[in-house]
């Protein structure tokens, strides 16, 4: 079997909810060792949220799922001697650290960037954050919804009768974990070359303006300020439109498409020759589509237009996209039918939004109940059972 290309990488993952945990499992899925470290008495929060209560109840929530399996648990306590020790000892044998506490948190644990790369000058040490390390917020805190408010997200999202609305997943929190997986693998790559470690700063904040470049772009040039237009796009033929049974999004979004689109539509004298003349139009053009759209439903219209290359979907629900058989071909979705430790019955997680030839992301084992492997991690360790009964009567694990 092909190696993947993180095998023989350590990532120690001291991170908690979404974003954090989620940069430190794309890299778990593609074959870095990823030990999770919790506190013993506070667990990572993901722990307990989720749509399963009984899952909640034994720190093995939906949430925590998501991004838990591949990775190994150890507790520790860093607020004591004996922890901070152990995580010394972790940092001095590991590629990685991702860390996602208040800022100056670690630092003031004698565990920051400077402190650690004394004793390992190869570690990538990876910080990610509400606002970054600095600042005039770097001291605050937040979560993917006070970043949407904070950002301008919320204020383009939303029809404009009905606005600000916060996205109806937690995006921004996983375009983090994403961008955390990124700045990772660059660094990680970069270390081949130069075999200098790296301290990655990653904010929320910083991955939301991204999320909106363009809007953002558009700003700069001319301080034009994106306007929340609910399903209606620019262009009328790149808008979302009602059927006789739902909601049916048109992305004839080029003057290609739209030429397709209104010859297939019986219209061909409605087709543009430029972008100009389409935003001129598109009052016509979309009283003309309404009309036109009522005719079928939504389904007869997206076999009928994907048939003639124009862009096209039924509006569906998560259990309907779910249900869909080609998602079954991309890989997405990684099932586990008889269930795991501390979870009963069967489940799936989300693995990655690519695939490789060979060598590419999978789920080996499930996610772990907390502290799990502590005693195993601890004797890899060198830790003697002795250590490991004095650690644990101090409550440092």
């Amino acid at each position: 079997m092909t190696a993947r290309p993180f095998e023989g990488i350590r990532i120690i993952d001291a991170t908690h909810v979404l974003a954090g945990p989620f940069a430190a499992y794309q890299l778990a899925l593609l074959g870095a060792d990823v030990i999770k470290v919790e506190h013993p008495e506070e667990p990572d929060q993901s722990r307990d949220s989720g749509g399963d209560l009984a899952l909640n109840r034994r720190s093995m929530g939906t949430y925590f799922l998501t991004q838990g399996a591949n990775k190994r648990s150890i507790t520790l306590d860093l607020k004591t001697e004996g922890g901070r020790e152990v995580m010394r000892r972790l940092l001095a044998g590991a590629d990685v650290l991702v860390e996602n506490y208040r800022p100056g948190a670690f630092e003031a644990l004698g565990l920051g960037y400077e402190a650690v790369s004394e004793f390992n000058p190869r570690i990538i040490y990876c910080s990610i954050s509400a606002f970054g390390q600095e600042g005039p917020r770097g001291a605050q805190t937040a979560y993917d919804h006070v970043i949407q408010a904070t950002s301008g997200i919320m204020a383009t999202t939303g029809t404009p009768e009905v606005n600000p609305i916060k996205f109806g997943s937690p995006a921004i929190d996983y375009a983090t974990g994403t961008m955390g997986a990124f700045a990772l693998s660059a660094a990680l790559f970069q270390r081949e070359r130069t075999g200098r470690g790296q301290r990655i700063d990653l904010a929320m904040l910083d991955v939301a303006m991204m999320m909106m470049a363009s809007h953002l772009t558009t700003y700069m040039r001319n301080g034009k300020v994106a306007r929340p237009n609910g399903n209606d796009h620019l262009h009328a033929t790149n808008s979302a439109y009602r059927t006789k049974d739902g909601l049916v999004m048109l992305g004839a979004s080029n003057l290609r498409q739209q030429r397709r689109l209104w010859a297939a539509l019986g219209h061909p004298e409605m087709a543009k020759a430029d972008n100009e003349a389409r935003t001129a139009d598109r009052d016509r053009e979309a009283a003309l589509l309404r009309e036109i759209m009522l005719t079928r439903t939504a389904d007869e219209w997206e076999e009928f237009l994907q048939a003639r290359h124009v862009p096209a979907a039924r509006v569906r629900r998560l259990d309907e996209a779910m249900a869909d058989p080609h998602l079954a071909t991309r890989n997405v979705v990684h099932r586990f039918p008889e269930g795991a430790p501390g979870i009963e019955g069967p489940f799936g997680v989300p693995v990655a939004a690519f695939k490789f030839a060979h060598g590419g992301p999978r789920v080996d084992s499930p996610p772990p109940r907390l502290g799990a492997d502590t005693e195993a991690i601890l004797r890899e360790l060198g830790y003697s059972n002795e250590d490991v009964a004095a650690l644990r009567a101090q409550r440092a694990v």
